[in-house]
């Protein structure tokens, strides 16, 4: 997939109508970070997981449930939770969704 080019804007507003026909995107990948806009339809979830870098993911429309360390929380546009490296962690959206996903691609000291 073509990332965004150094320099180049890109627009992140919310998809509203047009999220039920977007799929996840790569946003851009450099040495140190990576950044996704992941779609998450309603009612599709991503089972329990660690990624190996800290992550963050910022709710920009919809709603999901965030399961972390077994406990619920439900995220909302302009919501945002900050994980630590290899903290396992689930999605459940509860509408569709859209979320940014920053990864820092360099390990945790």
């Amino acid at each position: 997939l073509p990332h965004v080019a150094p320099g180049e804007i890109t627009r992140l507003e919310p998809l509203s109508e047009r999220l039920t026909d977007t799929v996840s995107t790569a946003l851009f990948k450099a040495a140190q970070l990576e950044v996704v806009r992941l779609v998450l339809p309603r009612g599709h979830t991503m089972r329990e997981h660690r990624v190996q870098c800290e992550i963050t993911l910022q709710c920009m429309e919809g709603a999901l449930d965030l399961t972390v360390d077994g406990r619920i929380q439900r995220m909302q546009a302009g919501d945002l939770v900050y994980l630590a490296a290899g903290q396992p962690h689930a999605l459940a959206a509860v509408q569709d969704t859209s979320l940014l996903l920053t990864i820092c691609l360099l390990p945790a000291a």
